[in-house]
This record gives structure tokens, C-alpha cells and sequence, in this order.
């Protein structure tokens, strides 16, 4: 059972966390400051330094758990029964809902201190879970289009596929409806769209056997 002062601290750092996640997704990460955080949640400047060293800090406690669970959510639908494409169809859709699901926080999940989707070793724990993600697109994507993970084709197809899931996510980021309502009125559309898409990507494969270049 935690004291008191313990009881105390945790209320701090949840509200130092809540006020951060406001100000992020209503202004911008690189705008607010850390005295802005610190004013929004009812503490002092100095205080909020005992909790988390710099924006940066904040950014990795309110992103980690979430695309931690959705990176979680994916690896479990890639190692369930189906045919690869009724998985990618799957590990599209948990995607979207998610970013739907989070859409105030979307830009932070995943662009902010961003790096490329192919860096091998990332600096930040964040972007280390962002890159494991399109892995997992890419795996799904990889066993549809029959290629090796050595080739460079799959990593264009799967960067094409990443964009597209991307541009779907931002069509709908300012939507009022929930995404309860967005899922059920578009999941046709979606399905569609990654139908077109990966006939694209298979065609397009089928038409260049002889690899690409890097980008």
C-alpha cells in the first residue's frame, strides 16, 4: 500500500502526464515548453524536473504503452490461422483503429522525433517500437507478395503500403464521428482499398524482377 507522500507523487506525475498530453495534441510538442506542462498541471517549474528530465522523457511515457499494445495486438493477429492476405487485411485494420482510436494523439505516436522505417539500431526506445510496427506490416506484407526479406522490393512495397495506411488515417483525423461509427461506416472502404493496393504491389512486382534501387 503506497503513503501519503507516494500517493501524492503518483497524483503529480498522472497529472503532469495529462497536462502534457493536452498540450501536445492542442499546440504541438515542439511549442510547449516544460514551464507551460508544469503550469497546466498545477505545479511548480522545478518540480516537474523531479518527474521527467525533459519534453523527450514525456514523449516516450505517453507513447511506449499504447504502440506497445498495438504492437502486441499485431503480433498476435500475424500468429493466428488464415491465409497471409486475410492477416495483412487484419493487421491493416487493428492499425487504423488504433490511429483512430488516438487520433488527438496521432501525430505524437508517430511522427514526432521520428526516424526512417529501415534504421536498424534507433536511439530512442520510441522509435525502436515505431520501427518494430512496419516490421510487422512488412512481415504481413512480405509472405503476400512472395518475396525474400533480402530483397529491396519489399521495402518499397512496404513503405507504399505504410503511406497508404497513413493517408487513410489522416483523412479521418479531424472527424467528429467515434471510431466505433468511422470503423463501421468504412471497413468496406478500407478492405477495398488494401485489395487494390496489394494488386498493385503484386503487379508491379510481377513486372520488375529485377529489384529496385534503394531509396
Amino acid at each position: 500500500m503506497l503513503t501519503k507522500q507516494e500517493q501524492r507523487s503518483e497524483e503529480t506525475k498522472r497529472s503532469i502526464l495529462l497536462a502534457a498530453g493536452r498540450l501536445f495534441a492542442g499546440r504541438g510538442y515542439d511549442v510547449v515548453t516544460m514551464r507551460e506542462i508544469a503550469k497546466e498541471a498545477g505545479c511548480s517549474h522545478t518540480t516537474i524536473y523531479i518527474y521527467f528530465k525533459d519534453k523527450e522523457a514525456l514523449l516516450q511515457h505517453l507513447s511506449l504503452p499504447p504502440l506497445q499494445t498495438l504492437a502486441s495486438r499485431m503480433d498476435a493477429l500475424l500468429g493466428s490461422s488464415g491465409v497471409p492476405e486475410e492477416k495483412l487485411k487484419n493487421v491493416s485494420l487493428a492499425f487504423i483503429e488504433f490511429c483512430l482510436a488516438n487520433r488527438n494523439m496521432y501525430g505524437l505516436f508517430f511522427n514526432v522525433k521520428s526516424v526512417r522505417v529501415d534504421e536498424q539500431a534507433p536511439e530512442l526506445e520510441i522509435n525502436k517500437v515505431r520501427n518494430r510496427l512496419f516490421g510487422k506490416l512488412t512481415e504481413a506484407l512480405q509472405t503476400c507478395l512472395r518475396l525474400e526479406r533480402e530483397d529491396e522490393r519489399l521495402l518499397m512495397c512496404s513503405r507504399i503500403y505504410f503511406f497508404t495506411l497513413h493517408g487513410i488515417v489522416s483523412t479521418y483525423t479531424f472527424s467528429e464521428e467515434s471510431v466505433d461509427q468511422l470503423m463501421g461506416r468504412l471497413t468496406p472502404t478500407f478492405l477495398a482499398a488494401f485489395e487494390v493496393q496489394l494488386d498493385g504491389l503484386k503487379a508491379m512486382i510481377s513486372s520488375n524482377k529485377n529489384g529496385v534501387e534503394r531509396g
